[in-house]
């Protein structure tokens, strides 16, 4: 099955929360929805006698993400999301704009599955899941966050960026993000988190993700799945997405790292010496959608198309109908000609 869908609450959404642009995502005839995990601005509260003996999902009108807990004269910070709350726990809340409450989540989430609407979710744009800037521990915190919103409203992906280089070598950055990323994967398992860890392709040459540095990731670390983002990988590619067997190539290798669904993103992009400028609109720039449908029709791929171009929405509708376009002219065949009676 092909899905489309916006990265985000759709730009024509006359409301601006979750909801809204789930509800909009039907209206408009798209099946998949990113939700974007853009801020991770954290709130902190004692707990008081109502939150005693709860679990974080339980705490009404706040997405609570973490306990800080005072053990052996040091606070532990538990990030669980079957915890119970204990007299004297610092609550640390996210302030994401997403919803007030992990019961709103799980609303929305079956409000989506009921509109046959699949959700993912992106964390924050910049990581740092080598240490490069030092800031690993808030990219940790940020992804183990996305993964228990993700689980409230049954979220199929958390996609994640990876990070710099920065001063690392290639090998070393690699080493380490290898490291983390099995950190997250256990953590997911521990606290059962059924979303997949998804890891996207970066854009430029001095962020962690080229295709092949996806793919290796991947195979080194199990459970893990490659985000394929089609304008990323054509721009370090130097414009290498031309035909529709440049995508079978592309989508096989990926294919063959996934438990047979695959997440992915597309827009128009500008791109200079491997590296991408700027996202366009689709019918903008020299990555054009028409050969990666062809390669859709010609293979079986259950595969979730995220629009994360500028016009968003729009764009991913223009998907949806070259795809149906592609299709109708495949099965319209011209009528052969009669043949002529044979002259007796």
């Amino acid at each position: 099955m092909i899905r489309f869908g916006p990265s985000g609450i759709p730009l024509s959404c006359k409301g601006r929360t979750l909801r809204d642009g789930i509800e909009d995502v039907h209206n408009l005839g798209l099946t998949a929805m990113e939700v974007q995990l853009v801020r991770v601005n954290v709130n902190e509260r004692y707990a008081t006698d109502e939150d005693i003996g709860r679990t974080v999902r339980e705490v009404p009108g706040e997405l609570v993400v973490q306990l800080g807990r005072r053990q052996d004269r040091k606070e532990t910070l538990i990030s669980s999301l079957s915890q119970k709350i204990e007299k004297g726990d610092v609550l640390y809340s996210l302030a994401s704009g997403i919803a007030d409450d992990y019961l709103e989540l799980a609303e929305l989430g079956a409000l989506a599955r009921e509109l046959d609407i699949e959700l993912s979710l992106h964390t924050p744009y910049y990581m740092d899941l080598a240490d490069a800037d030092g800031l690993a521990q808030k990219s940790l915190d940020s992804v183990r966050w996305g993964g228990m919103l993700a689980e409230a409203m049954g979220a199929t992906t958390v996609i994640t960026h990876l990070g710099m280089f920065g001063d690392l070598a290639p090998k070393e950055a690699l080493a380490r993000i290898a490291k983390n990323l099995r950190l997250l994967r256990d953590w997911y398992r521990k606290n059962k988190v059924r979303a997949r860890l998804g890891v996207e392709a970066s854009g430029r040459q001095e962020v962690v993700g080229n295709l092949e540095e996806l793919l290796s990731l991947a195979k080194t670390v199990a459970g893990i799945a490659p985000v394929l983002n089609f304008a990323h990988v054509h721009a370090r590619g130097f414009g290498s997405l031309k035909r529709p067997e440049d995508f079978a190539e592309v989508l096989a290798k990926a294919k063959r790292l996934s438990d047979g669904h695959l997440h992915a993103h597309f827009s128009g992009v500008e791109h200079a010496d491997g590296n991408e400028l700027r996202y366009t609109p689709i019918k903008k720039g020299d990555l054009r959608f028409e050969p990666l449908a062809e390669c859709l029709l010609d293979g079986d791929y259950d595969l979730t198309i995220v629009s994360s171009s500028p016009l968003l929405e729009h764009d991913a509708m223009y998907m949806k109908v070259i795809l149906e376009r592609v299709l109708a002219k495949r099965l319209i065949r011209p009528a052969k000609p009669e043949k002529e009676e044979r002259k007796r």
